[in-house]
């Protein structure tokens, strides 16, 4: 892969069901098994659809108006498939989305459902890649043991 292509994060264990995330440009966070405040892979996933689409319609609505409200909700259900494995199902994102009253909110309130057409179709690509079932390869490096 190219070097404009490719993306990668490190998750390093702290303890027990706890572990930090951290980006290439230096950002981390933690992320556990749900025991306390810690965000969970799930959580995070949840996250990343919401605010990977949020991000898009984001920055086409705000070139119109700045809104006065804009939240997102993400939900699904953690399941257990016919296969006897887990996974999500039902994944819904609820956008909240208000602008001023005037023209301009109007040109905003106008690109709305445009821009939510244009991140779920083409340009989201956490919620695309969920779609299309991207296979995940799973490798151990190194040695395993010490």
């Amino acid at each position: 892969m190219s070097a404009d292509t490719f993306r990668s994060v490190e998750i390093e264990r702290t303890s027990v069901g706890r572990y930090v995330v951290r980006n290439a440009r230096g950002g981390s966070m933690s992320m556990g098994t749900g025991d306390d405040g810690d965000f969970t892979p799930v959580e995070l996933l949840l996250a990343a659809i919401g605010g990977c689409t949020a991000i898009d319609v984001d920055h086409i609505t705000s070139r119109r108006a700045e809104p006065s409200r804009f939240s997102v909700e993400v939900s699904g259900d953690k399941i257990r498939d016919e296969t006897g494995g887990n996974r999500m199902r039902n994944l819904k994102v609820e956008f909240t989305v208000t602008f001023p009253a005037g023209a301009d909110g109007d040109s905003a309130r106008e690109a709305l459902p445009r821009s939510l057409r244009q991140s779920h179709d083409r340009l989201c690509t956490v919620s695309r890649t969920v779609e299309s079932g991207t296979p995940v390869e799973i490798v151990v490096t190194g040695p395993g043991v010490d």
